[in-house]
């Protein structure tokens, strides 16, 4: 056996072209070469033509060996562009010696032939890789040429395709095959593999698919064409040759392509699901609304992957039991299929028979497979729903498992590619980014119109909704109310008790407010301690006014934060919508309007808009609104009013006096936005802006070499009773270099006697820090000198209303006199304000009094104007 298996001569190809080096060894009784890939060996060239040679295998006369005989063209005898050289010698055709080198037009791909004997089976298939054969078959003893030649026709040639179909005479040697018919449609021919690959063919006859259409008129004229033939399930590539002298077709099955169209099929079916994926991934970013576009998504890949369902389930709890459900919340169904929306919603994972598809999916894996190999709980949903077969692939959002997308199949038991389930998971991709998009814009919607404190509306919000309200109450012939709310004692809870706080209670205020509101009414923070409220649907006033009550009864128990017992009212601005409030804006300006209304009948109080608050000096309004920026604008500025010794005429004092100079309205008069500074609780931050900027200016003053005088600053209430007040001045004195002394503190009458307690705690503190301390307005309150002797005071000042009657009524003056008198017995220096007339300083300098500031000497002064007074040496009357 070993010995004839050595006495077989072997047959090689080695090849070197474009594509590198490789060994086909020659079995085949035909070989067809070029660039086409439907050729038997491909050739990587450019200079190569589609068919440039045949390859034929030719018995070696009185042997039963054979040799290749290499032909130039195809087989319509048709000749390559570029010529056959063989061992550098063009040739039409040539037999093929062991070591033979083939050029296919160019030296750019080339062959070698080989002739091989006297080898065993193992060393011949080890010589398909070796890069050295001609060494290699040295080593294993094969001769260089196991024959010398073959002996066939030495005047051979293929130069008609008479000649080609002489070649073709030895059909019985090729593999392929062949058949002949006549143009009455008789088989008149069919080599063995012809007869083994179509044995009914002859009974069949021109109804048999490879025979199908060879009779028509337009393929005759052809005379020779190639075309694809399915036959089942098969699929050939199939060349037809009509042979006028003999009056015969001739069909040649070149190839079987039914691998090749599958894996075409299966490419073009790829291709155009990564289609639909692009156009699905482009519906998911570019529409706006997120359920849109999962819809159009949907809608695609059903359509492009072929099949009858597309499902887009997601995870929940179940409304009932909370446990673990899933409910189907996306459906794209083939025209001929019923939806199954209503049966898919609020199924539990366990218990309904799908705990093993939360099991597998929440893992990361799909499911696949048909509906009769799954488990038999399962089998009851998809039988019910007509599905034959189903792939599921899990959508995880931020690495939890969210739900999931899947494709079914109706019409037939369909296995699901690898391209089908890297397509759904794709697009389960895309989609779980087109959720997270979705997401963000809502966050970021909801915060463009939302208030982060609170969470209710913003004013942005709230204008929306009340355009959107305002058409559907004219075409119901309804009514609507706008409320606009303030809280009137917040700034003072805010700036005495901490932002942190302030916070809580508005968030706290807005619940409240929230539940005393009817079904379908909203409230929206317009802005710091402001809302608005929102009631559509008025038909009564009645119902505004109790809306309006149960508000005011909602802030009348108090807020218990952070140990603290707080209380808070709400002053309430109504305007309803008739022909003086047509509009939106117009609307919230007369809520705005009547608010301020309800603030000027003393607050906790709602009032109504009419057209007579239309009347109220609107730049009041204007003033109000306008202070709460008026710091950060750095519109405020401070003036300073010497204060005079009555004996020496020098200038013993400064007293800092805040004057407003408004953008449009010029400078503000003191007397007009002093109080609503009180009254909108501003004056803490705009109090501690005086203080340091009083104590910068008189340093200032003194850095430059002018006499030293102290600088006196007003308090107010909310800044006397502020628990950061010392605090506050140790920063500012130590900030601005000033010695306590210098500075004059001032505190009306009013306020100290509030609590006589806690503010003799409070002077003690500021007393041993080392400031001055002085009260003013005296005699304007119910004190009495008794009293305030308790406190330890350095200045008295005498309120102006007193000394504008000094002259007038002799009682007055009695009360001054004894004012002085009392002070002075207590340590006091006596301050007069409000001097006008010569008559009253001359009464003042009678009974003793220190110093006195008014018109008679200084009025206010700006800081140059000051600065050029102390630069004059020690001015006189």
């Amino acid at each position: 056996m070993l010995g004839n298996e050595r006495e077989k001569i072997r047959h090689l190809l080695v090849i070197k072209d474009l594509q590198g080096r490789r060994t086909v060894p020659l079995q085949e009784t035909t070989y067809s070469l070029g660039r086409h890939p439907a050729n038997t060996i491909i050739l990587s060239s450019r200079s190569v033509s589609m068919q440039h040679a045949i390859l034929l295998r030719v018995t070696v006369p009185d042997t039963d060996q054979y040799g290749f005989q290499i032909i130039d063209g195809n087989y319509k005898g048709k000749g390559s562009t570029n010529g056959l050289f063989v061992n550098g010698i063009k040739c039409f055709s040539h037999n093929l010696r062991s070591g033979d080198v083939i050029a296919f037009g160019s030296n750019q791909a080339q062959a070698k032939y080989y002739a091989i004997s006297n080898i065993s089976e193992q060393a011949f298939s080890e010589s398909f890789d070796v890069e050295d054969l001609s060494g290699f078959l040295l080593e294993q003893g094969s001769p260089a040429n196991p024959f010398q030649t073959l002996v066939i026709d030495p005047n051979f040639e293929l130069a008609s395709e008479s000649a080609l179909a002489r070649l073709a005479s030895f059909p019985e040697l090729i593999p392929n095959p062949i058949i002949e018919m006549d143009l009455e449609g008789r088989v008149t021919y069919l080599n063995p593999a012809a007869a083994l690959k179509f044995p009914k063919l002859r009974e069949i006859g021109t109804k048999h698919p490879i025979l199908t259409g060879l009779l028509s008129t337009n393929n005759l004229e052809k005379n020779s064409f190639v075309r694809e033939v399915e036959v089942g399930t098969e699929v050939f590539e199939q060349s037809v040759l009509y042979l006028p002298e003999s009056d015969l077709i001739r069909t040649f099955i070149i190839r079987d392509i039914t691998e090749q169209k599958q894996a075409t099929a299966e490419l073009r079916q790829r291709d155009r699901l990564l289609q639909a994926v692009a156009e699905a991934t482009n519906y998911l970013l570019g529409e706006m609304n997120y359920e849109t576009g999962i819809d159009l998504a949907l809608a695609v890949l059903g359509e492009a992957a072929k099949a009858d369902r597309v499902y887009l389930f997601q995870n929940h709890p179940h409304p009932a039991t909370g446990e673990t459900a899933v409910s189907l919340q996306f459906e794209w169904t083939h025209p001929s299929i019923e939806s199954t929306y209503q049966y898919w919603q609020n199924q539990p994972y366990q218990g309904s028979g799908l705990a093993r598809w939360y099991a597998i999916l929440s893992s990361g894996k799909s499911i696949s497979g048909l509906t009769q190999q799954f488990p038999v709980a399962e089998q009851e949903f998809l039988i019910r729903d007509g599905i034959q077969s189903l792939l599921l692939v899990p959508l995880c959002l931020e690495k939890e498992f969210w739900g999931y997308l899947g494709l079914a199949d109706c019409t037939f038991e369909r296995h699901w590619s690898k391209h089908e389930e890297s397509t759904l998971l794709t697009m389960a991709a895309s989609i779980i980014g087109a959720r997270q998009r979705q997401q963000v814009e809502e966050k970021i919607r909801y915060q463009a119109l939302h208030d982060m404190l609170t969470g209710l509306p913003n004013r942005l919000l709230f204008y929306e909704l009340l355009n959107k309200t305002l058409p559907n109450a004219t075409r119901n012939g309804e009514s609507l109310a706008v409320i606009f709310l303030d809280l009137d004692r917040f700034k003072v809870i805010n700036d005495t008790l901490g932002h942190t706080l302030g916070d809580q209670l508005l968030q706290s205020v807005a619940q409240r407010l929230q539940d005393s509101l009817r079904g379908g009414d909203t409230i929206a923070r317009w802005g710091g301690d402001e809302f608005t409220i929102l009631l559509p649907r008025v038909n009564d006033i009645k119902e505004v006014t109790l809306v309006a009550y149960r508000i005011l009864q909602a802030l009348q128990d108090a807020f218990h934060l952070q140990g603290h017992e707080l209380y808070v009212t709400a002053s309430l601005g109504i305007a309803l919508l008739d022909h003086n409030s047509p509009d939106a804006e117009t609307l919230i300006q007369h809520a705005d309007a009547a608010l301020y209304y309800a603030k000027d009948k003393g607050r906790n109080n709602y009032q109504f808009y009419s057209v007579s608050l239309s009347a109220k000096n609107p730049e009041l309004l204007t003033l109000e609104k306008s202070l709460r920026y008026a710091l950060e604008r750095n519109e405020f500025k401070l003036y300073y009013q010497p204060r005079v010794n009555i004996t020496t005429n020098e200038i013993t004092g400064m007293e800092a006096l805040l004057r407003w100079q408004h953008p449009e309205m010029g400078l503000v008069a003191p007397s007009v936005f002093i109080p609503l500074v009180e009254e909108s609780g501003l004056i803490v931050s705009i109090g501690e802006w005086v203080l340091r900027t009083a104590c910068i200016q008189n340093k200032i003053w003194q850095d430059a070499g002018l006499p030293p005088i102290t600088i006196a600053v007003n308090l107010s209430l909310k800044q006397f009773r502020q628990p950061k007040l010392m605090e506050t001045i140790a920063t500012v004195l130590e900030e601005t270099g000033l010695e306590p002394h210098f500075l004059e503190l001032e505190i009306m009458e009013t306020t100290a006697i509030e609590d006589l307690d806690f503010t003799r705690r409070v002077l003690k503190d500021l007393q041993q820090m080392g400031v001055y301390l002085s009260i003013d307005d005296f005699g304007t309150g119910h004190s009495s000198l008794s009293r305030l002797q308790l406190l330890p005071l350095h200045n008295l000042k005498i309120d102006k209303s007193f000394i504008q009657y000094l002259t007038q009524d002799v009682k007055v003056a009695h009360i001054i006199k004894a004012i002085v008198t009392l002070g002075h017995s207590l340590g006091l220096k006596l301050i007069a304000e409000g001097v006008e007339k010569e008559e009253e300083l001359e009464f003042l300098k009678s009974i003793n009094c220190e110093d006195v500031q008014g018109y008679l000497f200084y009025r206010p002064l700006s800081v140059q104007k000051a600065t050029e007074i102390l630069e004059s040496k020690r001015p006189t009357l």
